[in-house]
This record gives structure tokens, C-alpha cells and sequence, in this order.
């Protein structure tokens, strides 16, 4: 391959911090039933599997929820 047909170097994905459900619960003021009806309904975010019952969420999300909810 030449050097004008290699693509660029690949940007490094940006880990984000996971997390739990008490500081997400903290963070955006909410009760836990209000929390997950809000997900069953679509909006409010997902949260990732840890493994088992263990779940949390990436705090870029809780984030990005929190600056969108000001806008609404």
C-alpha cells in the first residue's frame, strides 16, 4: 500500500467510567420505580450488564441524559 492510500490511524476508544445504581439515583434525583419505568419506556438510558444481577451505567450517558433533560 502507498502512503496516500493507508488509511488514518484509528482514534483510541475513550474507556467511561461505569456507574452504580445509588449514584445514578443521586446524580439525576430520581426514585428507583421512576428510574426503571423510564427505561421500559425509552427514556432514560439502558444500563450495561456486569454479570449475574450486577448492573451500572456508563457515566457518559447519565451525563449526556442529564444535559439533554435541561434542553427538553
Amino acid at each position: 500500500m502507498t502512503e496516500s492510500a493507508m488509511p488514518p490511524p484509528a482514534e483510541p476508544k475513550r474507556v467511561t467510567r461505569l456507574i452504580r445504581f445509588k449514584e445514578v439515583q443521586h446524580r439525576v434525583g430520581l426514585g428507583r420505580s421512576t428510574i426503571y419505568r423510564w427505561m421500559a419506556e425509552g427514556k432514560f438510558p439502558k444500563p450495561v450488564q456486569l454479570g449475574g444481577y450486577a448492573v451500572a451505567w456508563a457515566q457518559e450517558d447519565i451525563d449526556a441524559w442529564i444535559c439533554n433533560k435541561g434542553t427538553n
